[in-house]
């Protein structure tokens, strides 16, 4: 049996959208693709089936009946039991804003309704693989008073702990091990986000860099992450 193969029996996932036809439509192609689907129509009880039944990706809509996806999105990432679950906003809501906001509240991806299910499909296949990478690890990286653990998920500044999703501690960890080198946005959508060549959105890059910013550097110094113009970002060591 295939990675690929096994990843997918094992891989649970919940999806959160008050529209039937699209849940069960997404529901459907997943299912073929080998997964193992549950479905929620609201918020609340969207928080109720990630806390009893863990699954490894969740793909959330943001207009809903009793609480719009940024809140349970917030909520979740507010619980350090899932720290690492991947999180998917597939949502109408597609201007810059709305996917900055969703960004900013601790999504790792954005897909724009309406879409295409081979891209859904890819999309989630790169979040779980990723995933998948990140509880293999078991490296401990140190630089300056930065340090990373990819075991455990623990990131401390100056022995202070620090909570990140999992997008932003890969980031991270990508930075780190590749310190004093000037990366592009293009190359970090490959790296990180594992997305082919030309494809991807830069704004997702710098999104979830002022967020792991705002973590890890206090007073609005860039101690750690620069911005190295015309080009990307880089990390001193």
């Amino acid at each position: 049996m295939s990675s690929a193969t096994t990843q997918r029996a094992a891989a649970r996932i919940l999806v959160v959208e008050d529209e039937r036809d699209i849940a069960a439509l997404v529901a459907y192609h997943l299912t073929k693709e080998g997964y193992r689907v549950r479905t929620a129509e609201a918020g609340q009880e969207a928080l109720e089936a990630v806390s009893a039944e863990k699954p490894d990706l969740m793909i959330l809509d943001i207009i809903m009946p009793d609480m719009d996806g940024i809140d349970v999105c917030r909520r979740v990432r507010h619980d350090t039991r899932f720290t690492a679950l991947p999180i998917l906003f597939l949502t109408a809501k597609g201007s810059t804003d709305d996917i900055v906001d969703g960004l900013d509240a601790g999504a790792d991806d954005y897909v724009v309704k309406p879409f295409e299910v081979a891209e859904l499909r890819a999309r989630v296949q790169a979040l779980l693989r990723r995933g998948m990478r990140s509880r293999e690890s078991s490296s401990v990286l140190q630089l300056n008073d930065l340090t990373l653990d990819s075991e455990t998920y623990q990131v401390s500044v100056n022995g202070e702990r620090v909570q990140l999703t999992s997008t932003e501690h890969r980031l991270l960890r990508y930075f780190m091990e590749h310190p004093n080198q000037a990366l592009s946005l293009s190359h970090l959508l490959q790296a990180v986000w594992e997305y082919p060549e030309t494809t991807g959105d830069p704004d997702l890059v710098r999104a979830h860099v002022r967020n792991l910013r705002a973590k890890i550097e206090k007073g609005g110094e860039h101690r750690y992450i620069r911005t190295i113009h015309g080009v990307g970002y880089m990390i001193s060591g």
